[in-house]
């Protein structure tokens, strides 16, 4: 478990959803008057200077005046290197073959529509708290049956990523994704293997997924 690069890349995807689109007035954005407002000395009160002058918090300051230090629209977007990325991904999925919360079924596929289905399949995996369905293809059954639910959503594996991938409990993936995966994020070492040959190589996943079947 590589937690620093897990931790870096899911703080990298969650910056690089922030718009940075926040602003406050400063001093030149407001239409005031630069006059003082009243006496330095002699009437006993807090000493105040143009009526855009930023505001303390309303202790003896003026309402309406500028913002002191506000934000102002920037840009939070965080580069990470492509290699780190997929290490990221493949620690996150590893994280969850190892806790046993990553199954693989050999396919999923449904009849129609139908929300009761999805939820009678995942309790017969013994499926709680949030889930994720990765598949290798776009499935618009698969969709419509999980409108419903809300704490279930499908993705497609081209398009996993850290983030959801270590937020959600369980992963559910079918063989094709699988295979997918591998090819596009797999360790040198271990790509082009078969789930079969991965657990004989000591990698927990496919053969425990099916025993609970």
């Amino acid at each position: 478990m590589n937690e620093a690069v897990l931790h870096q890349a899911v703080v990298a995807q969650l910056a690089n959803k922030r718009h940075g689109t926040h602003d406050t007035m400063r001093r030149s954005d407001k239409w005031f008057s630069a006059r003082k407002l009243r006496p330095q000395k002699g009437g006993g009160r807090a000493r105040l200077g143009r009526r855009g002058s930023p505001t303390a918090g309303g202790k003896g300051q003026t309402s309406g005046g500028a913002v002191a230090h506000g934000p102002h629209p920037r840009s939070y977007r965080q580069r990470l290197p492509r290699k780190m990325k997929q290490l990221a991904l493949r620690v996150a999925l590893s994280e969850k073959a190892r806790s046993d919360r990553l199954i693989i079924l050999d396919g999923l596929v449904l009849d129609g529509p139908k929300t009761r289905d999805i939820v009678d399949i995942l309790g017969r995996l013994g499926v709680r708290g949030s889930t994720l369905i990765v598949t290798k293809e776009a499935d618009a059954v698969l969709r419509k049956s999980i409108g419903n639910l809300q704490d279930i959503d499908s993705i497609l594996v081209r398009l996993l990523n850290p983030l959801q991938t270590h937020r959600v409990r369980t992963i559910v993936m079918t063989q094709d994704a699988v295979n997918e995966a591998d090819e596009l994020w797999g360790h040198p070492k271990t790509r082009h293997r078969t789930p079969y040959q991965q657990v004989a190589t000591g990698q927990r996943s496919v053969a425990q997924s099916r025993a609970a079947l």
